[in-house]
């Protein structure tokens, strides 16, 4: 087996093509494939060899680096001074030169190792670009494709790369099938086995964060911005919210016109997940308030030191507060940075703040006795018979 040089030459832009890849790319890898084999067929396994291939004519070039000596002792390696004055006029003992080969052609083993070399060295090449390419995305919201479900990992193709959906990164509830098309926000890029493996997700808050920018051009003027995020994929998401512009209202803002902004986002997680937006504040009792929406607050105490609030509410909105299992107060604590210990206005005080009685009451007068009792209401009466 030979290599057909022009059949190669064609191969490299069709490969270039195919590939996406640049021809020079494509190009270099296969000269460094020819170098292996030049090496193998013509020369010694540890020469510097550097191979041209010209694409229009498919002729090889082969320059082997060799140094400059009184006396050669190896030739694959060394050239003797006289020779190579007439390569390079300058030359002298010491310096290396280039010496030039044309190929004609390789042996079936030095053919065969070039195909593989060539071959691999292209897979890595467009690995390498692969990598560059969705490095640069990484932190942003792209589209995909679910190709295979295995159990708890979901693959989603997404065009020139595969992206991992891990349990840790789906929506809680969401049930995922091959052909689904999602919005999945890019998280890393790995180098894997079998190429660049992306882990996306869709549980985390920077998807969010994307989705409502899509969905709010006064983020990018800077009129509106997200302060805070806290979420629990699938179940519900608190958004603190901030206007920098006087007269906007940020929470309005964000949920637009009949809710059309939030809806949309809504209708891209599921509707079973609730958006709560509420607005930011630098004041800690203030912004606590509002992270409790939709609870009424009576009162807030705080404890900066411990990072701790006390939240007095009405005791028909207690269970408001806390919401099912826990969820609302959970968020709310989230969102703001402080652990909240969560109580109604008619709570029982603690022991220690109870007021001790004055006065110890009386006794409770004895039950009289049958006849005592006739014997009193006879005089009771006659009494009142006089």
């Amino acid at each position: 087996m030979e290599l057909d040089f022009k059949q190669l030459a064609l191969a490299i832009r069709t490969i270039a093509e195919e590939k996406n890849l640049s021809e020079e790319t494509v190009q270099e890898v296969v000269e460094q494939a020819l170098a292996a084999a030049y090496r193998r067929d013509y020369g010694d396994r540890d020469q510097e060899v550097r191979v041209t291939m010209n694409l229009n004519t498919a002729e090889i070039d082969a320059f082997v680096t060799k140094v400059v000596v009184e006396q050669v002792e190896n030739a694959a390696y060394e050239i003797d001074e006289a020779d190579a004055k007439v390569l390079k006029k300058d030359a002298k003992v010491g310096d290396e030169i280039e010496v030039h080969d044309k190929v004609k052609n390789f042996g079936r083993v030095a053919a065969q190792t070039a195909k593989q070399v060539i071959l691999q060295r292209l897979r890595e090449a467009e690995r390498e670009i692969v990598m560059a390419e969705y490095e640069d995305k990484i932190g942003t919201v792209i589209n995909g494709l679910v190709s295979r479900v295995e159990g708890n990992i979901v693959r989603i193709d997404l065009g020139r790369a595969q992206g991992i959906l891990p349990k840790s990164e789906q929506i809680q509830g969401e049930r995922y099938y091959p052909g689904q098309r999602l919005k999945v926000f890019l998280k890393d890029v790995e180098r894997g086995f079998r190429g660049p493996q992306l882990v996306v997700s869709r549980g985390n808050t920077d998807f969010i964060e994307w989705l409502f920018r899509a969905e709010v051009p006064e983020m990018e003027g800077g009129a509106v911005e997200i302060k805070d995020i806290a979420r629990e994929a699938g179940v519900r998401t608190k958004l603190a919210v901030f206007s920098t512009v006087q007269g906007v209202d940020p929470v309005g803002t964000f949920v637009g016109g009949h809710g059309t902004r939030v809806n949309a986002v809504m209708s891209e997680i599921g509707d079973q997940e609730k958006i709560d937006v509420v607005v930011w504040n630098n004041d800690p009792v203030t912004y606590i308030t509002n992270a409790l929406s939709p609870t009424k607050v009576t009162k807030v105490t705080i404890d900066e030191k411990n990072k701790k609030a006390k939240v007095v509410v009405p005791e028909d909105q207690l269970s408001i507060a806390i919401g099912k299992g826990g969820q609302n107060v959970r968020l709310a604590s989230k969102l703001t940075g402080y652990e909240l210990d969560m109580e109604s206005e008619n709570a029982p005080q603690p022991p220690s703040e109870k007021t001790v009685p004055t006065e110890v009451p009386k006794a409770a007068p004895k039950l009289k006795k049958k006849e005592q009792l006739e014997s009193s209401l006879l005089e009771a009466i006659e009494e009142h018979g006089q």
